[in-house]
């Protein structure tokens, strides 16, 4: 999959899903957004809820401008680009026909590949099986960091240090560990209050 972010010169992107909803989670928690999710991903997370989302097929591809026309006939004032992972891809064409249109542009990325295209809003989740370039840490606004085991406390601090001071931090409990890990999330900010908790409540509310 890795020579995928050639297919931009087609102005088509491979797309395993869109659909207007609330963003969930995030610094954004609860702000109406329209999500498109690009199909394709390397990471590899074992605990990915999406894992649907790492193959790509021949019939997933859009035009850019279709993608671009359907969000905006939502309603929607910002667009989500996630994944997969969606920096696979050279993302330029896209965020500079939303902006066109007059949408805010925002982007959920482990910042495994080199970064292209413009957003209003940068998500940088970083993961361990494939770690983040380092250009990623001076532009995030928003670095969420999901914490699965108790060594995930010292990882999250390690990527901060690396941030500008103007990044939102937050952490996130893995959803089948959030009954054991949110109880120490919440201890660990009391400790530490720059640090903000992040709670995936689509998944509390049954939403897309």
């Amino acid at each position: 999959m890795g020579g995928k972010r050639s297919v931009n010169m087609a102005k088509k992107l491979p797309v395993m899903e869109h659909f207007y909803t609330l963003q969930g989670e995030g610094a954004y928690a609860g702000i109406a957004a329209y999500f498109v999710r690009l199909a394709g991903c390397e990471v590899g997370c074992h605990w990915c809820d999406v894992k649907e989302s790492w193959t790509v097929s021949a019939n997933q591809y859009m035009e850019i401008a279709e993608i671009v026309a359907v969000a905006k006939e939502s309603g929607s004032k910002i667009v989500v680009i996630t994944g997969g992972e969606p920096t696979m891809y050279n993302l330029a064409e896209i965020t500079e026909t939303f902006h066109l249109q007059g949408l805010r542009t925002h982007i959920e990325t482990s910042g495994a590949y080199p970064f292209t295209g413009n957003f209003d809003w940068i998500c940088l989740s970083p993961k361990k099986f494939l770690p983040p370039k380092p250009e990623y840490y001076s532009i995030a606004h928003e670095l969420k960091i999901i914490v699965f085991n108790d060594s995930d406390f010292a990882w999250a601090e390690k990527h901060a240090e690396l941030c500008g001071e103007n990044c939102v931090l937050l952490l996130q409990a893995e959803w089948e560990k959030k009954a054991q890990m949110y109880p120490k999330i919440v201890a660990y900010i009391q400790q530490n209050p720059k640090w903000r908790m992040s709670v995936q409540t689509h998944k509390y509310l049954e939403i897309p």
